[in-house]
């Protein structure tokens, strides 16, 4: 990466391409493609001087699409992300991605797959294929970034969790084995003598933890639902484990049948709406066969709808059982999200502390929950 520093002219060029139209920099006006970035963050962000907005993209989806096509020209994916975000968010352009040469000219990324599942029971016939393959190229992208860490996080605490006391030679946890037979050491020998062997146990094709995987799907957790559901595709895959995946709003859906693709299951959510987690935690309760066995994943912000003391008195229930509680006020790069602190604190003083995780810790999470151990809980929770 250069490292040079800008001159004099080019840090007034990016100060006016900063500014804007407004910027009162005599002979500063930007040519070639300066005028047109300069015209495309214009139509976004341009105010007048009494604050209102100025700029605009018209009223059509081709001159949305033009648009489109100019910021990819011009700005790095990441940018071009942002841009979009706030364009839907600014200029109310949710209802031109109801039109297919709208969605063929987006970047797409988690958050255009949130808006367009929010739009779901709108899409018409013609632009429904294209929304299917704008999310599966997300989707498609998020598996091949977070599926392999996945497995083989997962497999290895499925692995340490299944140890054997009596071991073959190959499949001797030699670590652990030492540490537990440290007091039986002979000086005279400078050797340890193990009288007991910890080992893991062999993979094996049966069953030997279940998942619940229950998921808000009010329409702030958009970037977590589509986390989740790329997480519950990865987690079904692997035989030792039965995923359920169960999405909620006031309402229930058990989406588990779908889980051989994410694609599928995202078009099955319905964004928006209410929250009761109290019947969504009821529904995933009853379908528990061996709570020690059993590790449940709440995604929410917590602001629930239904009723509080017996969403608690439920999660309590849980846990006495022997059921591995974890709760994720997001899962998502988002940052800080914003949730109900009452129901967190009240989550916590049952030994299941709530907090928010990013896609890439959460295989660090599912591990430590499947093993039995501390959570490996980020220090801004």
């Amino acid at each position: 990466m250069s490292t040079r520093t800008p001159t004099a002219d080019e840090r007034l060029r990016r100060w006016r391409l900063v500014l804007g139209g407004g910027a009162d920099m005599p002979g500063r006006a930007p040519t070639g493609a300066d005028a047109g970035m300069d015209a495309a963050l214009a139509a976004l962000y341009d105010t007048g001087d009494d604050g209102e907005r100025r700029g605009g993209l018209g009223g059509s989806a081709p001159s949305v699409a033009r648009w489109l096509g100019d910021i990819r020209g011009y700005f790095p994916a990441s940018v071009v992300q942002v841009m979009q975000r706030d364009a839907i968010e600014r200029l109310g352009l949710a209802t031109l991605l109801l039109e297919p040469e709208m969605l063929e000219a987006v970047e797409p990324d988690v958050h255009l797959v949130g808006t367009l599942l929010s739009l779901n029971k709108a899409l018409p016939e013609t632009t429904r294929e294209t929304a299917r393959a704008v999310v599966r190229k997300v989707v498609d992208d998020l598996e091949a970034r977070l599926s392999a860490r996945t497995r083989a996080t997962v497999t290895g605490a499925l692995d340490r969790s299944a140890r054997i006391s009596r071991p073959r030679h190959r499949d001797i946890d030699w670590d652990r084995t030492l540490r537990a037979n440290l007091r039986h050491y002979l000086p005279e020998h400078r050797t340890v003598v193990p009288e007991r062997l910890i080992g893991h146990g062999r993979t094996s094709r049966a069953v030997r933890k279940e998942i619940v995987l229950c998921v808000d799907q009010s329409g702030s957790m958009a970037a977590s639902v589509v986390y989740a559901s790329v997480f519950g595709a990865v987690l079904a895959s692997l035989r030792a484990v039965a995923t359920r995946l169960v999405v909620f709003d006031t309402s229930v859906v058990d989406l588990t049948d779908a889980l051989d693709d994410p694609v599928d299951v995202l078009f099955g959510t319905r964004l928006g709406g209410g929250t009761d987690i109290n019947r969504a935690l009821a529904y995933c309760q009853s379908r528990i066969t061996r709570p020690a066995d059993t590790v449940v994943v709440l995604v929410s912000d917590l602001y629930e709808g239904g009723i509080r003391d017996e969403m608690l008195k439920r999660v309590a229930a849980m846990t006495a059982s022997g059921v591995q509680f974890v709760a994720l006020l997001a899962l998502s790069d988002e940052g800080a999200p914003a949730y109900d602190r009452e129901h967190a604190a009240a989550l916590a003083a049952l030994g299941a502390p709530a907090f928010a995780c990013t896609p890439d810790l959460f295989p660090e999470v599912m591990a430590a929950a499947l093993e039995k151990r501390p959570l490996p809980i980020p220090d801004t929770v």
